[in-house]
């Protein structure tokens, strides 16, 4: 399209120099043959006062020597012979028109112009004190005749180019003007069709290109919230499914021996894999769509105390002791309230997954100026080897452990420019630390968050009081 622009503006530009430049340069021609000539006629003209006065050859060769083509040989008289028997015609100067000419203008009695070798003569009749018509005659060479043309010719050339450079200069602006938003077009649908689910357009240009960029921006918001609910469902699942089946699975495990038992164990193993499968399947099919943005996040008191209400019935059953401190005041953070439940969800999962019944475990929440810090710590077992734990699929060959948990967590505190971390807690088990930053995106983030984790490294724990209704202190 942009150089389709360019060629009609190229051929309709050119057409229009062509059909004024060449008829302007014809009449500069014109008028610059009109003005030489006229100036003859003019020189002509100014001899002819002293032909009205005298005929003496002498005095008007002084009269024709003081005209400017005079002077320079370009002039010449004619004068007829007199009535006086015996008197013969007088020429003064150099003649150049042909005497055929020179009647017949004599004859016609009006100015006249004819071609000569070298340029043109200009004959001009003339009434003498005789009676008699005599003529005058200017030459005017070929050069002064073109004078003044080439250049005038030249500069109309130079204005034509300077137009037709000018009209592409305009055209290729506005092709760009037209071509950029439908490629930003065409490339924001490559990229969404290609999953990333980011891509936008700037909703700008021509009115149809704005309404198409409006209109795809429309859609692909529509698909991102599409997939969001989807991500949201399968997040629900997660949280609805993962604590009955923990139930089957522990009730399961009393049920003693027996090839009933034994069915119902490998029933309740086989629906655990299998809706770990479908959790794993949704996600790995996570996609990349933006992030989150100024104002977006969630209370993560709130939701700490959200999720433990529901994960303190089951710490009941198995006479587990719950703690939970720092969520008495709200703790704004950047993340959305879906992620941070999945992220709560996995971890303490974990800790009813993979430690025995009656273990303890803790939630705090730390909240600092431009961070704010999750600490889930239990009294189990512990994790030999963190950096593997943290490896996304790798669940050790653990019955029950799609590999993704932590991996969900890492996957969160990043978002805002923060991370995870896996060390013993102070109960002796295994202590996971979210770090969450509050405006990753902001001036200086490398360093606030470099020195905030040297000033959590120096923080001293202090025991707190046990949730109303999780258990008894620890």
């Amino acid at each position: 399209m942009r150089w389709a622009l360019v060629k009609v503006s190229l051929a309709v530009t050119a057409m229009v120099v062509v059909a004024f430049a060449v008829p302007l340069g014809l009449v500069v021609k014109q008028m610059a043959r009109d003005r030489v000539f006229s100036n003859a006629e003019r020189q002509a003209t100014a001899i002819g006062p002293a032909l009205a006065i005298t005929s003496d050859r002498e005095e008007l060769e002084l009269a024709v020597g003081s005209t400017a083509a005079g002077s320079d040989g370009r002039m010449a008289v004619h004068l007829p012979a007199s009535d006086i028997p015996g008197s013969t015609p007088i020429e003064v100067g150099t003649r150049r028109a042909a005497q055929s000419d020179l009647d017949a203008i004599q004859r016609i009695g009006r100015v006249s112009s004819t071609e000569v070798p070298g340029g043109w003569a200009v004959v001009q009749p003339t009434a003498v004190s005789s009676g008699k018509i005599a003529l005058v005659e200017v030459f005017i060479p070929d050069d002064e005749v073109s004078k003044g043309v080439v250049t005038a010719w030249l500069v109309l050339a130079g204005v034509g180019a300077g137009l037709i450079v000018g009209s592409v200069a305009v055209a290729d602006r506005l092709g760009v003007r037209m071509v950029q938003p439908a490629q930003r077009l065409a490339g924001a649908a490559h990229e969404l069709g290609e999953g990333k689910l980011g891509a936008r357009v700037p909703e700008e240009g021509p009115t149809e290109l704005r309404s198409a960029a409006i209109a795809f921006n429309a859609m692909a918001d529509q698909v991102v919230q599409l997939l969001a609910n989807e991500r949201e469902l399968a997040a629900d699942l997660s949280h609805r499914l993962r604590t009955p089946l923990t139930v089957l699975r522990l009730n399961a495990a009393s049920l003693g021996e027996g090839p009933a038992a034994e069915q119902t164990r490998a029933a309740v193993e086989q629906l655990e894999r299998e809706v770990d499968t479908i959790i794993r399947t949704a996600r790995e099919a996570k996609p990349q769509t933006t992030a989150v943005g100024p104002g977006a996040g969630c209370d993560a008191s709130e939701v700490v105390r959200e999720r433990m209400d529901f994960w303190s019935a089951l710490a009941e059953d198995e006479g587990r002791k719950v703690r939970v401190a720092g969520v008495e005041r709200p703790v704004r953070i950047p993340v959305a309230r879906p992620e941070l439940a999945a992220a709560l969800d996995a971890l303490l999962g974990n800790v009813f997954r993979h430690t025995q019944e009656g273990t303890p475990f803790s939630v705090d929440v730390h909240n600092g100026d431009d961070a704010v810090i999750v600490l889930v710590s239990d009294a189990g077992p512990g994790i030999s080897d963190p950096e593997a734990a943290m490896t996304r699929g790798n669940s050790n060959g653990r019955d029950g452990s799609t590999g993704l948990g932590l991996d969900i967590v890492r996957r969160v505190a990043e978002s805002t420019g923060g991370d995870v971390r896996i060390g013993s807690s102070v109960l002796g088990g295994t202590e996971v630390r979210i770090w969450l930053g509050l405006d990753p995106r902001g001036p200086g983030a490398g360093e606030r968050r470099r020195g905030h984790r040297g000033a959590e490294r120096r923080r001293v724990r202090i025991p707190v009081r046990s949730r109303a209704g999780g258990g008894p202190g620890l």
